[in-house]
């Protein structure tokens, strides 16, 4: 297993800290990377320039191996009459806080990797490259491997596990049901094909011939342990990390996470589009996790962002992703190094 995990990514501890958008910068990415563990930093919501940025910071903050995650989405053509659609369904909400419809503009989105992006690739040479949502076009991935990357992709089910081994992943991510966040879901939108870490990691495991790395709902070391004992490579591990001081969860997004309101999470569409698990509140209780109005991911996001921002302005996540995986119970106030090595065992 040391040997897999020296070969793959240089680092001695298999720990892998989940891109998490929205909650980190470079510092945690930093800091598990110091601790021999494999950072990740979250690139999909970052502009070049602000991308350009944050790798010079982290390449000043470590000089160990760390992963950049990006999204191998194809963006949806816009659809005005479910926007409408989608801004009716949010209309009580408008009202309630005072917004005007018509003053919502178009936020930062969620780009998929492109030309740009692996241009920084090829400028910055990170020792591994993450995918969600598939893999980008063969050519734009043959450049992150002349670059000298590692290719990681997620698999939410075998057949997409497969798929990723066939198109060129060097090792893959079998995501459970469990995880918080997006879903890496990319060959179906059928969501009774998704299953728990521990039932989908053998399956993947005994399918190909590639490294698997298990996450979703891996919280302590004797998680990790079991996850190796499925033949995992490593763990990776995210809503784990959210209460760390490296980490920038907001307070509201804190203490939800320390809060008896962490044991009921659910996959929910309302704030990307996409499916995403996150702690229930009550834009989730009231329109329901899952709504048809709500646009393709990541479509949903501008219409309900104004709604975000009023709630956390009255100080609550009413309206807020609160992401979280099923088990929030390794979340704890501890340097992320110290994290690291309590996961190691």
């Amino acid at each position: 297993m040391s040997n897999a995990l020296k070969a793959l990514f240089n680092i001695e501890k298999p720990i892998i800290q989940a891109p998490m958008a929205g909650v980190q910068d470079y510092r945690l990415a930093a800091a598990v990377s110091n601790a021999r563990g494999l950072g990740s930093l979250p690139c999909a919501m970052l502009g070049g320039e602000a991308l350009r940025e944050e790798l010079k910071a982290l390449n000043e903050a470590t000089s160990k191996p760390y992963n950049l995650n990006f999204f191998a989405h194809t963006p949806p053509e816009p659809n005005p009459q479910q926007e409408a659609n989608w801004r009716q369904a949010l209309a009580p909400y408008y009202k309630e806080f005072g917004i005007d419809p018509a003053s919502i503009t178009a936020g930062p989105g969620r780009m998929p990797f492109n030309e740009e992006s692996a241009a920084i690739v090829e400028e910055f040479r990170p020792a591994v490259v993450s995918f969600h949502f598939g893999l980008p076009k063969p050519e734009l991935l043959e450049r992150v491997k002349k670059a000298g990357a590692k290719v990681l992709s997620t698999a939410t089910t075998v057949d997409e596990a497969l798929w990723l081994e066939q198109h060129g992943a060097d090792a893959i991510i079998a995501q459970g049901l469990e995880a918080g966040g997006h879903r890496g879901i990319f060959l179906t939108k059928d969501m009774t094909t998704q299953m728990g870490t521990f039932a989908l990691l053998p399956q993947i495991v005994a399918a190909v011939k590639i490294p698997v790395i298990a996450a979703g709902g891996i919280a302590t070391a004797e998680g990790v342990r079991a996850a190796l004992d499925l033949g995992a490579v490593a763990a990776q591990i995210g809503t784990a990390f959210m209460l760390c001081p490296e980490a920038t969860t907001k307070p509201l997004h804190r203490e939800a996470l320390k809060s008896p309101a962490a044991r009921h999470t659910a996959i929910t569409n309302l704030f990307s589009g996409g499916p995403a698990r996150g702690i229930v509140n009550r834009v989730m209780r009231e329109l329901g996790p899952v709504c048809a109005q709500a646009p393709a991911f990541p479509l949903a996001t501008n219409a309900i962002a104004p709604l975000r921002a009023a709630g956390e302005a009255a100080g609550t996540g009413d309206f807020s992703p609160l992401w979280s995986g099923q088990n929030a119970s390794g979340c704890r106030e501890i340097p992320a190094g110290v994290l690291v090595e309590e996961l190691a065992g």
